[in-house]
């Protein structure tokens, strides 16, 4: 079991000091920016806007696809300052039907968010969305005039690697592939705090909900950052070294979301990166075997070594069953989720009623698969651990009342 202090650690650990001067690599990647100069630029009026509305007007193509409404535009950036309010709702549009799609459980707990809320989240899931499928799926995102051999994006892959801690741990090709659509990722998310306007729906939207809630840009980069991680290190020492990665990829999903649902507490940032890290950590666990099978441990080996489990044990699916020591870490692992699971539920009383919802329900589903990892003995390799539909209603059910009508 953790002792005392190093109980302590972890309710101290924060991956960014307001007062530290950025890293090497951090300064590196906040640089990114995109200007009118160094991209394709296309002028469009709002009177051009409407002459060429039925181009841009539907996400959904007659095959029932989904459908980039400016795919058309051959333009990284609009030279405008401002952008028509009717391409700024449909590139919403946009991001509403992929979330619909593509996350179908998230979709039904945003979707009784008030509409401005509503959009914003779907907008930010978008973002998030398409980002980790460049990092971890077949996903190609498209900038024009952008490519993995321009200048600028080999010289941003350089001075990455160079300051990380570990070189590639993919293949170059896919390195290079995707470090360079990453990178142009991040020229996308620029625009959203700039004086341009990406021509991309997703980036379009999040300009607008950039601008409305006053989302920071440096959690927005620090998501980024964590997928880019990932093509420099798949094994994670000790639980310290996992606790920034989880900040990254899901701790900062939870502090842009309560800009978005609102807040008054400054105690809510707090529970809003344990919030992160505890479906992070959920996730971890219900996904060993799979991202065992890619070469990623993301259990901290330290912790599977005081239990005798070696990384070999990690790959050999459910031959890990039999080993004696893995019960054992998994029913301390999960003693670790529920630490910061308890932070999280303090998080969802300080928001507004009419949002509390969105987040209670996630975290709810989340401490419902984690409970039937730990009732299965962490049989994890079987089949995957998820919840039936008539399992979703009834949590979405109570979280609905509970949060939204009782007193907390």
């Amino acid at each position: 079991m953790a002792t005392d202090a190093k109980l302590g650690l972890e309710q101290s650990i924060s991956l960014y000091d307001a007062d530290e001067e950025p890293r090497g690599i951090e300064r590196v990647r906040s640089a990114v920016n995109l200007t009118k100069e160094a991209a394709r630029v296309i002028s469009i009026t709002a009177l051009e806007a409407v002459r060429e509305g039925a181009l841009f007007m539907g996400v959904i193509g007659s095959r029932g696809e989904l459908v980039n409404p400016f795919s058309h535009i051959d333009a990284a950036i609009w030279s405008e300052p401002d952008v028509p309010e009717r391409m700024t709702e449909t590139a919403y549009d946009y991001c509403e039907e992929l979330t619909r799609r593509e996350a179908g459980n998230f979709y039904h707990s945003f979707k009784y968010l008030p509409d401005l809320e509503r959009r914003a989240i779907m907008a930010y899931y978008a973002f998030c969305r398409r980002a980790d499928d460049i990092a971890d799926g077949d996903y190609v995102d498209i900038f024009p005039g952008g490519s993995s051999d321009e200048p600028e994006a080999i010289n941003y892959r350089a001075k990455i690697e160079l300051l990380s801690t570990g070189r590639p741990v993919v293949d170059r090709s896919a390195y290079n592939d995707k470090m360079s659509q990453l990178f142009y990722y991040r020229k996308k998310l620029s625009t959203a705090y700039g004086d341009v306007t990406s021509t991309d729906p997703i980036f379009m939207a999040m300009k607008d909900t950039v601008e409305t809630f006053g989302i920071p840009r440096q959690m927005l980069d620090d998501m980024v950052s964590g997928m880019e991680d990932d093509f420099h290190r798949n094994r994670y020492q000790t639980f310290e070294d996992l606790y920034s990665y989880c900040y990254r990829v899901a701790s900062t999903v939870g502090l842009v979301c309560i800009e978005i649902y609102g807040y008054d507490d400054p105690r809510a940032r707090e529970y809003a990166e344990a919030w992160g890290v505890f479906m992070q950590l959920t996730n971890i666990l219900r996904d060993v075997a799979e991202d065992a099978e890619r070469d990623r441990v993301y259990l901290p080996l330290d912790d599977l070594v005081r239990f005798g489990i070696t990384e070999d044990d990690i790959k050999s699916g459910k031959e890990l069953l039999k080993h004696p020591g893995w019960k054992p870490f998994v029913d301390e692992y999960i003693e670790r989720c529920d630490r910061y699971r308890e932070k999280a539920f303090k998080l969802f009383p300080l928001l507004d009623r009419s949002s509390r919802y969105s987040p209670a329900a996630m975290a709810t589903f989340y401490q419902s698969i984690l409970k039937k990892i730990q009732k299965s003995g962490g049989d994890v390799f079987t089949e995957r651990i998820q919840l039936s539909k008539a399992e979703k209603m009834i949590f979405a059910a109570y979280v609905y009342v509970r949060y939204r009508f009782l007193a907390l």
